[in-house]
């Protein structure tokens, strides 16, 4: 396994190439040995360790063993460890780093990765994820501390430390203290009969949801009751994740059929994403996509400044941010409303990282998104967070109920005022790393040496950047402004029609993933012909880029 900016993640098991004890009890030493270097007071400050409820039972692997583990580590080298008693959601260890003004935070879980897998995802002290220079930093004490410290698996030892806290209690009180901030409709959400189904797919999400309601003041989801509780063997679902698509909801469907509700909200099994599905008046369930919520959530949090600011020229200091394959949709929303927008490479890291120097610099950060499901909503986390998510937007529905509207007609406002963002996304599975190194040189090579494609079939190529080697067609010194990095592809073609598509590797999944979007601006309200377009671009994308044939890629499949 290779420690890099996400952390680990990989099959629990036996061997170097698996999450069991002695990787997390040699990842950790790493880790600890670096943060040493780096801050002289970490004995004074400490870290948060939390896990989900994962757990492998041929190998005895576990998230909560894993987290116990690495306190252990902390614990054995005289730093102080603030460890989670139970399962939390994933945004609460960075609410906990910021909080408590730690060090560092670990969260032990693999989000919604199949049941066999478990990950490390590490924090930084501003609240965010790492980023470079820490990942390599972090590796290389990895490496130079791979012989387990004495007594590094008597994780009993912890129990009876002075330097073990738990902050559960506090970190459930002050957090749902802290997203009330962002409730600015309570007699609305008391009065409302708008009625909410909540699913956790087997993993931590209920309770922490149904206290976000309660919060804001909300009757209870419907919680559906054979995926409330957390199960490691996911038993109900092919893929414990919401982003792909109908399959995972057809437990929700049926209770929100039941119970007459009309709105769907599931996390993923560690609760930072949000899938949401709507009931339309044909009786069909429309399940948003991850450009469609960050639509709407972008307008809401939006409008709700607007309407709470006293001061007219506090626009100026106020931002939004997503990712460089996310929908343009908030920035076609600053252009208008007069705040700022900017866009960040692909992952929570840049983003969290970026809103933190913002907001030292005295700005407001209301919202950032990105496609994959991932909505930051409230600046007291600094990652997605799929519990605050939730209860926001059950805030939205139940006021746009109010105004005799549903998500779906509020989302074709938003395009209608701002302009049509159609957006198309999908992968490709590839296991083999040469196929993939391959394709990609190809497209750098394709007529003849460093030549990209000038077309894709009938669709012109305006423009390329490529953020694998640096390369940008539409910059004078035709550099590229966001940050390049060389172990990952990703390639952005425009197109003369007004298209944008990315190619680009996963940084998790043995995954090619493609994201496409047409943009029109307002007043061109022939959706069906910009569906038609991108629908053909995609296509040519697929043919002519991918090749998934010749190269033996497996589709995606619901």
């Amino acid at each position: 396994m290779e420690f890099g900016t996400a952390g680990l993640r990989a099959a629990m098991g036996a061997g170097i190439s698996h999450m069991n004890d002695l990787t997390i009890i040699q990842t950790t030493q790493g880790f600890c040995r670096y943060l040493e270097k780096n801050f002289s007071d970490l004995k004074k400050r400490g870290v948060v360790i939390g896990f989900d409820a994962r757990a492998h039972l041929s190998s005895g692997g576990s998230s909560k063993r894993f987290a116990r583990l690495a306190a252990n580590t902390f614990i054995s080298q005289g730093v102080p460890v603030y460890l989670f008693s139970d399962i939390i959601p994933t945004p609460f260890v960075p609410y906990t780093v910021t909080h408590l003004k730690l060090c560092a935070g670990i969260m032990v879980t693999a989000s919604h990765n199949p049941k066999q897998d478990n990950g490390y995802k590490v924090y930084w002290e501003n609240g965010a994820q790492i980023i470079s220079p820490h990942d390599k930093g972090i590796s290389q004490a990895i490496e130079e501390n791979q012989e387990p410290w004495p007594q590094a698996w008597d994780d009993r030892l912890i129990d009876s430390s002075p330097l073990l806290h738990d902050p559960y209690a506090m970190v459930n009180k002050e957090y749902f203290k802290d997203i009330q901030k962002q409730c600015f409709y309570r007699n609305i959400n008391k009065e409302t009969n708008l009625k909410f189904v909540h699913t956790s797919v087997h993993g931590v999400g209920h309770k922490f949801v149904q206290l976000a309601f309660k919060a804001f003041d909300l009757s209870p989801p419907f919680a559906v009751p054979e995926q409330k509780d957390p199960d490691p063997d996911f038993p109900t679902v092919k893929y414990p994740n919401p982003e792909e698509g109908k399959g995972v909801l057809t437990l929700s469907f049926a209770l929100a059929e039941k119970d007459g509700a009309r709105i769907i909200l599931a996390n993923d099994p560690d609760a930072d994403r949000l899938a949401v599905a709507e009931k339309q008046e044909s009786g069909e369930w429309k399940v948003f996509s991850g450009n469609e919520l960050g639509a709407l959530l972008g307008w809401w949090i939006f409008t709700c400044w607007k309407n709470n600011s006293r001061d007219a020229r506090a626009i100026k200091d106020v931002y939004m941010l997503s990712s460089t394959v996310s929908s343009k949709i908030l920035r076609a929303i600053a252009l208008k409303e007069g705040f700022h927008f900017e866009e960040t490479l692909t992952g929570f890291k840049w983003m969290g990282n970026r809103a933190k120097q913002l907001m030292d610099q005295g700005k407001a950060v209301l919202f950032a998104f990105e496609e994959a499901i991932g909505y930051m909503c409230c600046p007291a986390v600094l990652d997605k967070d799929g519990v605050s998510a939730a209860v926001i937007t059950a805030e939205m529905a139940s006021f746009l109920a109010t105004r005799n509207l549903s998500l779906s007609q509020q989302l074709k406002a938003v395009y209608d005022e701002y302009g049509f963002h159609i957006t198309k996304a999908s992968y490709f599975i590839c296991h083999d790393p040469k196929v993939i190194q391959q394709l990609f040189d190809n497209l750098r090579n394709f007529d003849g040496k460093n030549t990209y494609p000038k077309s894709c079939g009938r669709f012109k190529v305006s423009g390329i950047r490529d953020l694998t080697t640096g390369y940008d067609s539409s910059q004078p010194d035709q550099k590229a402004i966001l940050p390049t990095s060389k172990s990952s592809q990703m390639i952005t073609f425009t197109f003369a029609n007004g298209g944008v598509a990315t190619m680009r590797t996963s940084g998790t999944e043995p995954k090619i993933k493609y994201y496409s979007e047409l943009c029109a601006p307002p007043g061109n309200s022939d959706v069906e012909q910009l569906k038609k377009e991108l629908d053909e671009l995609v296509n040519a994308l697929e043919k002519h880029f991918f090749q998934p044939e010749k190269n033996k890629l497996q589709r995606k499949t619901e």
